[in-house]
């Protein structure tokens, strides 16, 4: 997948320092594994105060969280835009332990997941969800 499909969109914060060219093969490869093709991807990185808006505005949820994903996929093409609060991502790898760049490419790899068909509200759905993370993630880190 080319870079070009990918176009990255900074609202209040400074860009992260990501291998843009890497991510973009890495979000290909995992949309082929899941038998889908890569559109256009719009990442919005942002800080809480947005993402919460956005959650209020578009969803009707009155909380934090560390990704929105609205998909315009259509058929096996996955497409859509992506909000992704840099705050919550700092926070969460607090919590958990991980790194933050390790946190960065968790969220961005869930929303293409979510893009791709794999749902994480449902009963048993987000371990399914962390598992494909997971596996993603070796993906990532196994390429040079």
């Amino acid at each position: 997948m080319t870079v070009d499909k990918i176009q990255i969109i900074c609202e209040g914060v400074e860009q992260p320092s990501i291998d843009l060219p890497k991510i973009a093969n890495w979000i290909g490869q995992v949309a082929k594994s899941h038998d889908r093709i890569v559109g256009p991807l719009t990442y919005i990185f942002c800080n809480d105060e947005k993402i919460i808006e956005v959650n209020r505005q578009y969803l009707q949820h009155d909380y934090y969280t560390d990704i929105i994903t609205f998909d315009y996929s259509r058929g096996k093409r996955i497409s859509g835009d992506m909000f992704i609060s840099l705050d919550t991502v700092a926070s969460n790898a607090e919590m958990l332990g991980a790194t933050y760049i390790s946190e960065l490419h968790r969220v961005i790899i869930h929303g293409v997941l979510h893009l791709c068909g794999i749902d994480d509200k449902g009963e048993g759905e987000r371990e399914i969800m962390e598992s494909f993370e997971n596996m993603a993630l070796d993906l990532y880190r196994s390429m040079t």
